[in-house]
Protein backbone atom coordinates (compact mmCIF):
# COMPACT_ATOMS: atom_id res chain seq x y z
CA UNK A 1 0.00 0.00 0.00
CA UNK A 2 2.90 2.34 0.94
CA UNK A 3 5.47 3.58 -1.22
CA UNK A 4 9.10 3.94 0.17
CA UNK A 5 11.69 5.30 -0.99
CA UNK A 6 13.98 2.93 0.87
CA UNK A 7 12.48 -0.37 -0.35
CA UNK A 8 14.18 -0.99 -3.40
CA UNK A 9 14.68 -4.60 -4.23
CA UNK A 10 18.26 -4.47 -2.31
CA UNK A 11 16.98 -2.65 0.51
CA UNK A 12 14.08 -4.80 0.93
CA UNK A 13 16.43 -7.82 1.32
CA UNK A 14 18.43 -6.42 3.33
CA UNK A 15 15.52 -5.15 5.52
CA UNK A 16 14.57 -9.03 5.33
CA UNK A 17 17.97 -10.20 6.63
CA UNK A 18 17.57 -7.63 9.44
CA UNK A 19 14.63 -8.41 10.36
CA UNK A 20 15.25 -12.65 10.14
CA UNK A 21 18.48 -11.73 12.42
CA UNK A 22 16.67 -10.07 14.72
CA UNK A 23 13.69 -12.05 15.29
CA UNK A 24 15.56 -14.96 15.73
CA UNK A 25 17.58 -13.23 18.72
CA UNK A 26 14.53 -12.36 20.23
CA UNK A 27 13.08 -16.15 20.13
CA UNK A 28 16.76 -16.85 21.62
CA UNK A 29 16.38 -14.04 24.21
CA UNK A 30 12.75 -15.52 25.28
CA UNK A 31 13.89 -18.98 24.99
CA UNK A 32 16.21 -18.09 27.73
CA UNK A 33 14.44 -15.94 29.90
CA UNK A 34 11.05 -18.67 30.01
CA UNK A 35 11.32 -21.01 32.51
CA UNK A 36 11.69 -24.34 31.75
CA UNK A 37 9.12 -27.16 31.61
CA UNK A 38 10.99 -29.31 33.93
CA UNK A 39 10.48 -26.47 36.35
CA UNK A 40 7.33 -26.90 38.33
CA UNK A 41 4.48 -26.09 37.78
CA UNK A 42 5.60 -28.13 34.95
CA UNK A 43 1.82 -27.15 33.21
CA UNK A 44 1.87 -23.68 33.32
CA UNK A 45 5.36 -22.84 32.25
CA UNK A 46 4.54 -25.34 29.04
CA UNK A 47 1.84 -22.79 28.73
CA UNK A 48 3.74 -20.00 29.00
CA UNK A 49 6.36 -21.00 26.47
CA UNK A 50 3.53 -22.42 24.34
CA UNK A 51 1.48 -18.48 24.05
CA UNK A 52 5.24 -16.49 24.06
CA UNK A 53 7.75 -18.86 21.37
CA UNK A 54 7.28 -18.88 17.95
CA UNK A 55 5.13 -15.38 18.13
CA UNK A 56 4.40 -14.23 14.87
CA UNK A 57 6.59 -10.98 12.92
CA UNK A 58 7.82 -9.59 16.69
CA UNK A 59 6.74 -6.37 15.53
CA UNK A 60 7.48 -4.88 18.90
CA UNK A 61 10.73 -6.32 18.99
CA UNK A 62 12.21 -4.99 16.04
CA UNK A 63 10.93 -1.46 16.43
CA UNK A 64 13.20 -1.60 19.63
CA UNK A 65 15.77 -3.12 18.15
CA UNK A 66 15.83 -0.70 15.75
CA UNK A 67 15.26 2.69 18.26
CA UNK A 68 18.22 0.10 20.06
CA UNK A 69 20.50 0.32 16.80
CA UNK A 70 19.62 4.54 16.32
CA UNK A 71 20.17 5.82 20.02
CA UNK A 72 23.54 3.48 20.47
CA UNK A 73 21.84 1.30 23.13
CA UNK A 74 23.95 -1.41 25.18
CA UNK A 75 22.81 -4.92 23.88
CA UNK A 76 22.16 -6.03 26.75
CA UNK A 77 19.56 -3.88 27.55
CA UNK A 78 17.90 -3.97 23.85
CA UNK A 79 17.17 -7.40 24.78
CA UNK A 80 16.00 -7.44 27.77
CA UNK A 81 13.66 -4.36 26.93
CA UNK A 82 12.60 -6.64 23.56
CA UNK A 83 11.82 -9.49 25.61
CA UNK A 84 9.86 -7.83 28.28
CA UNK A 85 7.70 -5.84 25.76
CA UNK A 86 7.06 -9.48 23.91
CA UNK A 87 5.89 -10.66 26.93
CA UNK A 88 3.50 -8.01 28.19
CA UNK A 89 2.21 -8.37 24.64
CA UNK A 90 1.80 -12.30 24.71
CA UNK A 91 0.13 -11.84 28.11
CA UNK A 92 -2.58 -9.52 26.20
CA UNK A 93 -3.11 -11.91 23.69
CA UNK A 94 -3.99 -14.70 25.91
CA UNK A 95 -6.15 -12.75 28.08
CA UNK A 96 -7.64 -10.98 24.97
CA UNK A 97 -8.42 -14.72 23.53
CA UNK A 98 -10.46 -15.74 26.32
CA UNK A 99 -13.86 -16.21 26.76
CA UNK A 100 -14.80 -13.77 29.16
CA UNK A 101 -12.59 -10.51 26.81
CA UNK A 102 -12.79 -11.16 22.97
CA UNK A 103 -13.76 -14.81 23.00
CA UNK A 104 -11.07 -16.58 20.39
CA UNK A 105 -10.13 -19.90 19.40
CA UNK A 106 -7.09 -18.95 16.85
CA UNK A 107 -4.15 -17.17 17.65
CA UNK A 108 -1.27 -17.08 15.30
CA UNK A 109 -2.22 -20.08 13.65
CA UNK A 110 -2.95 -22.35 16.22
CA UNK A 111 -5.72 -22.75 19.03
CA UNK A 112 -5.41 -20.16 21.92
CA UNK A 113 -4.30 -20.56 25.03
CA UNK A 114 -7.31 -21.28 26.27
CA UNK A 115 -8.60 -23.90 23.97
CA UNK A 116 -5.02 -25.50 24.06
CA UNK A 117 -5.11 -25.78 27.74
CA UNK A 118 -8.02 -24.02 30.39
CA UNK A 119 -9.32 -21.11 31.19
CA UNK A 120 -7.97 -21.13 34.44
CA UNK A 121 -4.29 -21.84 33.16
CA UNK A 122 -4.65 -19.09 30.53
CA UNK A 123 -5.20 -16.93 33.31
CA UNK A 124 -2.52 -17.42 35.37
CA UNK A 125 -0.30 -17.59 32.09
CA UNK A 126 -1.21 -14.01 31.67
CA UNK A 127 -0.32 -13.07 35.12
CA UNK A 128 2.78 -14.96 34.58
CA UNK A 129 4.54 -13.24 31.34
CA UNK A 130 3.32 -10.16 32.96
CA UNK A 131 5.29 -10.64 36.35
CA UNK A 132 8.09 -11.89 34.25
CA UNK A 133 8.68 -8.89 31.75
CA UNK A 134 9.44 -6.85 35.05
CA UNK A 135 11.92 -9.90 36.25
CA UNK A 136 13.64 -9.31 33.30
CA UNK A 137 13.65 -5.37 32.83
CA UNK A 138 14.40 -5.07 36.65
CA UNK A 139 17.25 -7.86 36.49
CA UNK A 140 20.99 -6.35 38.83
CA UNK A 141 23.21 -4.69 36.75
CA UNK A 142 21.05 -4.32 33.32
CA UNK A 143 21.98 -0.43 32.96
CA UNK A 144 25.33 1.39 34.08
CA UNK A 145 22.59 4.16 35.06
CA UNK A 146 20.08 3.66 37.69
CA UNK A 147 17.54 6.04 36.51
CA UNK A 148 17.71 4.66 33.43
CA UNK A 149 16.33 1.25 34.21
CA UNK A 150 13.81 2.69 36.33
CA UNK A 151 12.43 4.70 33.88
CA UNK A 152 12.63 1.39 31.63
CA UNK A 153 9.94 0.16 34.47
CA UNK A 154 8.57 3.12 34.46
CA UNK A 155 7.70 3.66 31.04
CA UNK A 156 6.60 -0.44 30.93
CA UNK A 157 4.46 -0.01 33.63
CA UNK A 158 2.05 2.52 32.17
CA UNK A 159 2.26 0.85 28.91
CA UNK A 160 0.66 -2.04 30.24
CA UNK A 161 -1.84 -0.28 32.92
CA UNK A 162 -5.06 1.68 33.42
CA UNK A 163 -3.91 4.21 31.14
CA UNK A 164 -2.60 2.39 28.53
CA UNK A 165 -3.16 -1.19 27.21
CA UNK A 166 -5.06 -2.54 30.08
CA UNK A 167 -7.37 0.83 29.92
CA UNK A 168 -8.09 0.69 26.11
CA UNK A 169 -9.12 -3.21 26.33
CA UNK A 170 -11.53 -2.06 28.95
CA UNK A 171 -12.61 0.65 26.32
CA UNK A 172 -13.07 -1.49 23.55
CA UNK A 173 -15.34 -4.36 25.86
CA UNK A 174 -17.49 -1.00 26.76
CA UNK A 175 -17.41 -0.07 22.68
CA UNK A 176 -19.27 -2.96 21.12
CA UNK A 177 -22.60 -2.26 19.77
CA UNK A 178 -21.68 1.82 19.52
CA UNK A 179 -20.98 4.09 17.53
CA UNK A 180 -17.80 5.89 18.40
CA UNK A 181 -16.14 9.11 16.61
CA UNK A 182 -12.97 8.64 14.71
CA UNK A 183 -11.36 10.65 17.71
CA UNK A 184 -12.91 8.12 20.52
CA UNK A 185 -11.69 5.17 18.62
CA UNK A 186 -7.92 6.63 18.10
CA UNK A 187 -8.24 7.73 22.01
CA UNK A 188 -9.41 3.84 22.54
CA UNK A 189 -6.49 2.46 20.02
CA UNK A 190 -3.80 4.76 21.11
CA UNK A 191 -4.19 3.06 24.58
CA UNK A 192 -4.80 -1.00 23.53
CA UNK A 193 -2.37 -1.26 20.56
CA UNK A 194 -0.26 1.99 20.24
CA UNK A 195 0.86 2.33 23.82
CA UNK A 196 3.24 -0.64 24.20
CA UNK A 197 4.19 0.07 20.34
CA UNK A 198 5.46 3.31 21.91
CA UNK A 199 6.68 1.67 24.60
CA UNK A 200 9.17 -0.44 22.31
CA UNK A 201 10.53 2.38 20.31
CA UNK A 202 10.90 4.48 24.14
CA UNK A 203 12.12 1.11 25.52
CA UNK A 204 14.92 0.49 22.80
CA UNK A 205 16.19 4.29 22.65
CA UNK A 206 16.25 4.99 26.42
CA UNK A 207 19.97 6.29 25.80
CA UNK A 208 18.67 8.65 23.17
CA UNK A 209 18.67 12.46 23.98
CA UNK A 210 15.73 14.49 24.40
CA UNK A 211 15.55 15.65 20.99
CA UNK A 212 15.82 12.07 19.90
CA UNK A 213 13.42 10.84 22.10
CA UNK A 214 10.69 13.77 21.09
CA UNK A 215 10.95 12.38 17.62
CA UNK A 216 10.59 8.66 17.68
CA UNK A 217 7.73 9.16 20.64
CA UNK A 218 5.76 11.01 17.40
CA UNK A 219 6.99 8.07 15.08
CA UNK A 220 5.70 5.45 17.26
CA UNK A 221 2.52 7.13 18.25
CA UNK A 222 1.70 7.27 13.97
CA UNK A 223 3.03 4.52 13.07
CA UNK A 224 0.67 2.81 16.50
CA UNK A 225 -2.33 3.78 15.15
CA UNK A 226 -1.33 2.67 11.80
CA UNK A 227 -0.47 -0.79 13.16
CA UNK A 228 -4.54 -0.86 14.01
CA UNK A 229 -6.01 0.70 11.13
CA UNK A 230 -3.89 -2.07 8.57
CA UNK A 231 -5.52 -4.59 11.38
CA UNK A 232 -9.05 -3.59 10.70
CA UNK A 233 -8.36 -3.35 6.98
CA UNK A 234 -6.90 -7.31 6.76
CA UNK A 235 -9.88 -8.24 9.27
CA UNK A 236 -12.00 -6.85 6.79
CA UNK A 237 -9.97 -8.40 3.27
CA UNK A 238 -7.69 -11.06 4.69
CA UNK A 239 -8.87 -14.94 5.69
CA UNK A 240 -8.18 -16.54 8.76
CA UNK A 241 -5.51 -18.77 7.53
CA UNK A 242 -3.64 -15.59 6.02
CA UNK A 243 -4.03 -13.89 9.80
CA UNK A 244 -3.53 -16.72 12.05
CA UNK A 245 -6.66 -15.52 13.54
CA UNK A 246 -10.47 -15.29 13.32
CA UNK A 247 -10.86 -13.10 10.23
CA UNK A 248 -14.14 -11.13 10.27
CA UNK A 249 -14.38 -11.06 14.29
CA UNK A 250 -14.52 -7.52 14.98
CA UNK A 251 -18.25 -7.33 11.89
CA UNK A 252 -19.40 -10.24 13.79
CA UNK A 253 -19.09 -9.02 16.98
CA UNK A 254 -20.24 -5.17 16.25
CA UNK A 255 -17.22 -3.72 17.46
CA UNK A 256 -16.21 -0.14 15.83
CA UNK A 257 -13.76 -0.16 13.60
CA UNK A 258 -11.89 1.92 11.13
CA UNK A 259 -13.24 0.31 8.32
CA UNK A 260 -16.62 0.74 9.99
CA UNK A 261 -15.88 4.44 10.79
CA UNK A 262 -14.56 5.60 7.62
CA UNK A 263 -14.83 3.19 5.00
CA UNK A 264 -12.72 0.42 3.49
CA UNK A 265 -10.76 3.36 1.34
CA UNK A 266 -10.95 6.05 3.84
CA UNK A 267 -9.57 3.49 6.41
CA UNK A 268 -6.34 2.95 3.56
CA UNK A 269 -6.40 6.86 3.44
CA UNK A 270 -5.74 7.18 7.15
CA UNK A 271 -2.98 4.46 7.42
CA UNK A 272 -1.25 6.20 4.66
CA UNK A 273 -0.92 9.70 6.46
CA UNK A 274 -0.29 8.17 9.68
CA UNK A 275 2.89 6.20 7.69
CA UNK A 276 3.62 9.86 6.08
CA UNK A 277 3.32 11.36 9.29
CA UNK A 278 5.75 8.32 11.21
CA UNK A 279 8.42 9.16 8.30
CA UNK A 280 8.12 12.49 8.58
CA UNK A 281 8.98 12.93 12.22
CA UNK A 282 12.11 10.71 11.46
CA UNK A 283 13.94 13.28 8.78
CA UNK A 284 16.35 14.57 11.36
CA UNK A 285 17.71 11.41 11.79
CA UNK A 286 19.06 10.74 7.95
CA UNK A 287 20.00 7.08 7.05
CA UNK A 288 20.51 5.92 10.80
CA UNK A 289 16.86 5.93 10.84
CA UNK A 290 16.88 3.63 7.96
CA UNK A 291 15.55 1.12 10.31
CA UNK A 292 12.80 2.69 11.23
CA UNK A 293 11.46 3.50 8.39
CA UNK A 294 11.41 0.38 6.87
CA UNK A 295 9.92 -1.04 9.57
CA UNK A 296 7.28 1.49 8.98
CA UNK A 297 6.47 0.40 5.86
CA UNK A 298 6.66 -3.12 6.81
CA UNK A 299 3.81 -2.28 9.33
CA UNK A 300 1.86 -0.62 6.71
CA UNK A 301 1.98 -3.14 4.03
CA UNK A 302 1.15 -6.25 5.99
CA UNK A 303 0.63 -9.38 4.06
CA UNK A 304 0.69 -12.26 6.40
Amino acid sequence: MMNNSNSSETALLDFSAWAAAKQARIEDVLNNALPSTNVAPQRLHSAMRYSALEGGKRVRALLCYAASELCKTDAKVADAAACAVELIHAYSLVHDDMPCMDDDDLRRGKPSCHKQYDDATALLVGDALQSLAFEVLSQANLCTQTNHQVSMLNILAKASGSTGMAGGQAIDLASVGKMLSQTDLEQMHQLKTGALIQAAVLLGGINGEIEKTAAISTYAKNIGLAFQVIDDILDVEADSSTLGKTAGKDADTNKPTYVSILGLAEAKLHAQQLYDNAIDALTPFGESALRLRELAGFITQRRF
